[in-house]
């Protein structure tokens, strides 16, 4: 991974008090719940910096260069021989109690001030409202009977670079009211890790339908003579095999999916083998749509795209497709973590919701529009259009 030598951190501040902390980096605290990143320069938590891809201490500047190791990879799952475990899983829920539900809550002691910190949902990081220190769930994402973490894209896109692609968004936005393009969008992006599935599939499909061939005749005499068009429909059917690779589906509910959609496509090749120190800092979210829903979402995805394949092979200037029978073959998937920054804003005591891709700067969001400028928009091409037929008419 490159290493950027820009850094977002400021002036050090000072520290809280950490007077007696002898835990190590990436050590369990807590009774096991939490998981931190302690400096060795003055005991403070670690954070991941962005900008230099590594950790550091927010409070002292002490730097942790993070240690890749060149034989991890990120392996693709077995699709049949996990849902087999997780069936496993559930009966084996239903004869014990659980005591850390992943959609209840969890309390998390901060060891940097003293406060209790609730986790809510999937949520598995966070800061802690009193004292900023980094805090998460251990073992969030690889909890033993929840399917863990295969790989991650890291976060590359600073808080600043981020604001300057949402000024020149905000500057692009038609039809935008004049003072929100001028006074701009200002407030605290938020980082975040969004879980992901991906799937691979081979798929295997049969056809029928038919294909339609347009010709043309002419019909009447005199003035009332004219070209129409008929279409020759004959029977078409087939097969073919295709090959879908990394199939993504958001895991995450409550969420917009226009927008989260709108971020794509993203660059997988850069994904990394899951590593906790990534998350430092950061929020971060487990699934919520279980492993066969998403499968079948990527099914709806897949059967979309081999519709189009099967118009093509049936050729013609229109298609009918009276059936089409998919079979997959060698499905696997991959549990993926990939990072946006969130920033909901207020224009005229109106909420909307941003979003940037933080692995490439696309930025997506809802916006405010200016129904006058809409509106003389539309007057001047109706008159223009006025214009045109008029002087058509006097030809």
């Amino acid at each position: 991974m490159t290493s950027p030598t820009t850094s977002e951190y400021e002036e050090p501040i000072f520290p809280p008090d950490t007077q007696g902390r002898t835990e190590v980096a990436g050590q369990s605290i807590d009774e096991g719940k939490g998981r931190i990143f302690p400096c060795e320069g003055c005991g403070a938590d670690l954070e991941f910096n962005i900008g230099q891809q590594e950790l550091v201490c927010p409070y002292c500047g002490y730097k942790k260069q993070l240690v890749w190791n060149e034989d991890e990879t990120i392996e693709e799952q077995n699709f049949s021989t996990m849902l087999k475990k997780l069936a496993e899983w559930r009966l084996e829920k239903e004869d014990e109690a659980v005591d850390d539900d992943q959609s209840g809550q969890q309390e998390i002691h901060c060891e940097s001030c003293g406060a209790d910190v609730i986790f809510v949902g999937s949520l598995t990081s966070t800061t802690c409202p009193y004292c900023s220190s980094p805090l998460q769930r251990e073992d969030g994402h690889k909890a033993p009977k929840r399917i863990p973490v295969d790989g991650m894209l890291p976060f590359v896109i600073t808080r600043q670079k981020t604001q300057e692609n949402l000024n020149h968004w905000v500057a692009g936005l038609w039809f935008a009211p004049n003072d929100f393009k001028k006074q701009g969008i200002k407030g605290k992006f938020e980082g975040v890790y969004l879980p992901y599935w991906t799937y691979d599939s081979l798929t295997f499909t049969r056809y029928t339908g038919q294909r339609g061939d347009d010709y043309y005749v002419t019909v009447g005499t005199g003035k009332n003579k004219s070209r129409q068009r008929r279409t020759r429909w004959s029977y078409a059917s087939g097969s073919f095999q295709r090959f879908f690779d990394d199939v993504l589906i958001l895991a995450a509910r409550e969420m917009n999916l226009k927008l989260v959609q709108e971020l794509e496509p993203w660059p997988l090749q850069n994904c990394v083998p899951f590593r906790q120190e990534l998350l430092a800092g950061l929020f971060s979210r487990t699934y919520e749509v279980e492993l066969e829903d998403g499968f079948h979402s990527a099914e709806a995805l897949i059967r979309n795209r081999l519709e189009s394949d099967v118009r093509h092979r049936i050729g013609g200037d229109r298609q009918r497709i009276d059936s089409m029978d998919v079979f997959h073959d060698a499905i696997t998937f991959k549990h993926l973590l990939l990072p946006v920054w969130l920033m909901p804003y207020k224009y005229k005591g109106k909420l909307y919701q941003l979003m940037v891709n933080a692995a490439t700067g696309e930025v997506t969001g809802e916006r405010p529009y200016s129904w006058v400028k809409i509106t003389l928009t539309v007057m001047a091409c109706l008159l223009i259009a006025g214009v045109i037929f008029f002087f058509t008419q006097q030809r």
